[in-house]
């Protein structure tokens, strides 16, 4: 949806405010002619910059045969001048959010992503995970001047990232592990009374009106030993832009937590461990090679060769699905991790964007392997990854992530 859409939206359901004033909003919604000017509302001073910086952008479409839909010519004319003007102008006239829109559709619509080669044009931009996406799939033939730019937009979106989610990640996920090394001898202190009383109900003794265990379960002393082992496989092909940075964020906040032993991993046709990396998500993020084909099957051998404890292994594969390797061997790989005792997870996207376009038919095989297939929040990854670790059943992480799509 575009700003002017989304404006669209807004202003049909304003009937409080005066006749004046709606026709001013739905003149910088709808545009020039024909449908804006049929609004009788003549724009000036401040307005008409900014139904300037919307035409460059909106009015600029063409038909098939290469003409400019409606009566104004719009566009920036690949001019970097002109483009960097216009991004300070809409940082100027708009919010972040409405901008952050504006530079995704320009990246689309008006080739603003060769522009972005130049290091003068990243400095003026508003940076955001989309414009992070854009800048890895043109990583591979950027210069190196630009890369330096570009690395720092990059690392202000990540630090952005880390601040939303490293507490939560660290604070969900260390309790647990600590709940999931539960012991059978607790101190008292330590005793988890809510297991212990469903555990023990056939003990229930009504005459004194309560339970008698034979049996305490109670919480595992805190540990620094390697809990857990975490295989992320992350497909890198370029629909799954914005997976890719959320990924690798996400694993150099697990691989901070001695608890765990994270590894990561980005696939095409190719297979790239970024494991070594893992101290810096920049560094992840500008190892990565946006774009290019997809082989699932092989990603998953590679994964096989990293597990070493079965049962104390949680493997995650953030992919659309959609295999350019052989199909079959992918189930039968993942059937044998299954069987194996190591937990699969699938995310067919981790990110704020819903549901995206996957392959039904694969989702639906691992699904009967007993696997889950499902888009994931940012938001809801913690929980997502706590109730792993913890081996309880995902059904209700998997309902929520439908309800938030």
């Amino acid at each position: 949806m575009t700003p002017m859409d989304a404006a669209g939206r807004r202003l049909a359901g304003l009937t409080q405010v005066p006749a004046h004033e709606r026709a001013r909003r739905w003149r910088l919604a709808l545009g020039g002619a024909p449908q804006g000017e049929g609004t009788g509302h003549r724009l000036g001073g401040g307005d008409a910059a900014i139904d300037a910086a919307l035409a460059a952008l909106y009015d600029a479409d063409r038909d098939a045969t290469g003409e400019l839909r409606g009566g104004r010519s719009g566009g920036l004319n690949a001019s970097a001048p002109r483009v960097a003007r216009w991004l300070g102008d809409i940082r100027r006239y708009f919010p972040a959010t409405v901008v952050q829109v504006m530079q995704s559709d320009a990246i689309d619509r008006l080739d603003l992503a060769r522009l972005l080669l130049e290091p003068e044009m990243l400095d003026a931009v508003e940076p955001d995970i989309h414009l992070v996406g854009t800048l890895l799939s043109l990583n591979r033939v950027m210069p190196e001047r630009s890369k330096r730019a570009a690395r720092t937009v990059v690392a202000r979106v990540v630090a952005d990232l880390e601040r939303r989610v490293a507490q939560r990640t660290r604070a969900s996920l260390t309790g647990a592990v600590n709940r999931a090394s539960r012991v059978n001898r607790p101190r008292h202190r330590d005793i988890d009374w809510d297991r212990t009383i469903r555990a023990n109900l056939r003990h229930y003794r009504p005459e004194i009106g309560t339970v008698v265990p034979d049996r305490l379960i109670g919480y595992g002393r805190r540990t620094n030993a390697v809990q857990r082992d975490i295989v992320l496989l992350v497909d890198q092909s370029g629909s799954m832009a914005a997976s890719v940075v959320y990924a690798s964020v996400f694993a150099a906040v697990l691989a901070s937590m001695r608890t765990l032993r994270t590894s990561l991993v980005v696939f095409d046709t190719a297979v790239v461990d970024l494991t070594d990396k893992l101290a810096d998500p920049v560094d992840v993020l500008f190892g990565t090679q946006l774009g290019g084909g997809t082989d699932i099957n092989r990603a998953i051998a590679y994964g096989q060769s990293l597990i070493t404890r079965p049962r104390e292994t949680i493997v995650v594969l953030i992919s659309d699905l959609y295999e350019g390797g052989v199909s079959e061997e992918l189930l039968r790989r993942v059937s044998a991790l299954v069987a194996s005792g190591v937990q699969v997870v699938v995310l067919l996207a981790l990110s704020d964007e819903g549901t995206p376009d996957y392959d039904r038919d694969n989702a639906a095989a691992l699904a009967a392997l007993g696997v889950p297939a499902f888009a994931c929040t940012p938001d809801l990854f913690p929980e997502l990854m706590s109730a792993a670790i913890e081996r309880r059943d995902l059904r209700h992480v998997v309902e929520r992530a439908a309800g938030a799509g």
